[in-house]
């Protein structure tokens, strides 16, 4: 069976005599926020948490994401939240990376160890706590839900990465699979929130150019992504923003499994009008 790990960051701060990384893009198409960013002078306090810092990995905003946000959440030992969600229209996907967590949804308590996954529907109750001696840390994927007339909201559920075994892309020998926490067909979601798996020698072998905007977290190994027209090395920790119709393509380096987890949009109808007047 594949081991599976979780990059997640600890903090800290580089050495005075490290230069400055180069890895680091921002440009209309696309954006690299490398692991080596997440250090304590980019973090940020979030209201409603104890004990608890997050880097934010892409929120809306003119010329980056504009569908969802996504952080990384560091919960120390005795923090967590009671009310984290701030927006009543918000759902969310958590995966926890490191340590040990408490998640009670409506009620029903669940126990989150490394890998665990949680889809929490818009309007739920829910809550965060940890109640062990090292930290929690996971990926926290929010956005605003968009209802349809006569279509239900979905339920939330908890599962865990090594209970969805990866599904096959045709044709590829095992390659290149992806692992999907609902079902494709669901209208109820207008967002998916999969874990994607190249074995080594996988590649995605065509620019891949579509309407859904994505959020991309490396979990484990390193790749080389086609990122609109450019070639970047990518490793476990990296974060990439692509925005919709960024041509995209990859393949795995080295030794181990590429994996990392992917939001898209999907399920609605475009909206119609130009978002910039004029």
């Amino acid at each position: 069976m594949m081991e599976y790990t979780y990059y997640a960051p600890t903090g800290g701060l580089p050495d005075q005599n490290q230069r400055a990384r180069e890895r680091a893009q921002f440009n209309t198409s696309y954006a690299v926020i490398p692991r080596g960013v997440l250090s304590d002078i980019t973090i940020s306090l979030l209201p409603g948490w104890e004990k608890t810092r997050a880097w934010v990995l892409a929120r809306p905003m003119s010329g980056f994401a504009e569908t969802f946000a996504e952080l990384i959440v560091e919960v120390a030992p005795g923090g967590g939240s009671e009310d984290p969600e701030p927006d009543p229209d918000g759902e969310g996907v958590i995966l926890l990376l490191a340590g040990h967590m408490r998640l009670v949804i409506n009620g029903i308590g669940n126990e989150l160890e490394p890998g665990g996954y949680a889809y929490l529907a818009p309007g739920a109750k829910w809550s965060v706590a940890n109640d062990h001696d090292t930290p929690a840390t996971f990926i926290w994927v929010r956005k605003r839900y968009e209802r349809v007339a006569g279509i239900d909201a979905p339920d939330s559920f908890v599962t865990a990465d090594h209970e969805k075994p990866p599904q096959e892309m045709p044709n590829t020998s095992g390659y290149w699979s992806t692992s999907r926490f609902v079902d494709p067909d669901d209208l109820r979601h207008d967002m998916h929130v999969n874990i994607v798996t190249f074995m080594p020698g996988g590649t995605i072998p065509f620019a891949e150019t579509h309407v859904m905007e994505h959020g991309i977290y490396v979990l484990q190994g390193r790749g080389v992504y086609l990122l609109n027209q450019d070639w970047i090395e990518v490793e476990e920790g990296d974060f990439m923003w692509l925005r919709a119709f960024c041509p995209q393509a990859c393949y795995a380096a080295g030794r181990r499994p590429f994996r990392y987890l992917l939001y898209k949009d999907v399920n609605r109808h475009p909206k119609l009008g130009s978002p910039f007047p004029g």
